[in-house]
């Protein structure tokens, strides 16, 4: 087996989609993640017939020396069990010779994987592993039955209000759903990207990261980010200004966005992380259980790893802290 570099971004998307991937695997989430900071490699397992029988989507950051760079795989890589163990010894000896990475790290999109040895199970998580993730295959009544009581109430209520739901096409509507993201994170206190960000993944996902927003005099008071696949929808982003949350327009609107997945043939709701917060509280309301996903993991290419696994944590609580000031 060996590892190819694919240049063409249709192909890689046309193998990630029929092949189940995640759409953090997409080459135009590697595109935003790129013109931000990172530098997305897409590379092809190959048998010894040329067949492509793997893919995975390799982020790379510069890091400050000695440590040379990190490389991430975000819910990947995209290739089965039985070829797993041999792409991920091939994937770490080409991101330390390629790359000169002082860790490879992976966050797969399965709540078990078995890593070959050398690998270690990491706490310095990048994407939370706790989320929920509603079956689509169920009927409307089942993924009713399965919320709280609660929900149940509001995705009625908030729907019977004077609220149109609908999909955002243009950056004029977008412009309007980020305002009320500013609004958002000023109530909640977290902080945002620079709109340029935003707008880099409106464009260069496209049809694969559809935007929701509720409106009420054409004006939008809720909106729900997604990324999708052929199989799965992932949560990014989603806010609310004052009168959506008088109206509890985001249970309409999630309960809209969802049954739209569903329509479209889509397989996974992903709501994109359980955190502490009322945010969790409110996702939790939307299904009888929690999905915990098999987490992190760490490849070390570096005897500089220990500098990197210890500073991390500190690493995050500066750039939180940063953040926090930034959102005042």
């Amino acid at each position: 087996m060996k590892l190819l570099q694919c240049h063409d971004k249709q192909v890689w998307d046309d193998y990630v989609i029929e092949h189940g991937g995640h759409p953090l695997q997409l080459a135009g989430w590697g595109d935003v993640k790129t013109a931000h900071g990172w530098k997305a490699y897409r590379i092809f397992l190959h048998d010894a017939d040329e067949q492509v029988i793997g893919a995975v989507q390799i982020l790379v950051r510069h890091l400050p020396w000695p440590l040379r760079s990190l490389s991430y795989v975000p819910r990947g890589p995209v290739v089965d069990e039985n070829n797993r163990g041999e792409m991920l010894k091939l994937l770490a000896e080409y991101a330390k010779k390629t790359y000169h990475s002082v860790v490879l790290t992976i966050e797969p999109d399965s709540e078990s994987f078995d890593v070959p040895q050398g690998w270690k199970k990491s706490a310095n998580t990048i994407l939370p592993s706790r989320t929920i993730i509603l079956d689509l295959h169920k009927s409307e009544s089942e993924l009713l039955a399965d919320m709280a009581k609660k929900t149940r109430q509001y995705i009625r209520k908030s729907g019977a209000e004077a609220v149109i739901i609908r999909r955002v096409h243009t950056r004029n509507e977008l412009d309007k759903c980020l305002a009320v993201y500013h609004e958002t994170s000023k109530r909640a206190g977290f902080g945002l990207h620079a709109d340029q960000y935003y707008y880099d993944v409106f464009d260069k996902m496209g049809d694969y990261s559809p935007v929701f927003a509720a409106y009420v005099d054409e004006q939008p008071i809720a909106f729900l980010w997604l990324a999708i696949s052929a199989d799965t929808s992932y949560e990014l982003y989603g806010g609310m200004n004052d009168l959506g949350q008088q109206l509890r327009a985001n249970y309409a609107l999630k309960w809209q966005a969802i049954l739209k997945c569903r329509e479209w043939g889509l397989m996974r709701y992903d709501f994109g992380g359980l955190l502490d917060g009322g945010i969790t509280t409110f996702k939790k309301g939307w299904a009888a259980d929690e999905t915990l996903l098999a987490g992190t993991f760490d490849r070390p290419l570096s005897v500089n790893y220990a500098i990197w696994n210890r500073g991390l944590p500190f690493a995050k609580s500066v750039i939180r802290r940063i953040k926090a000031l930034i959102s005042r």
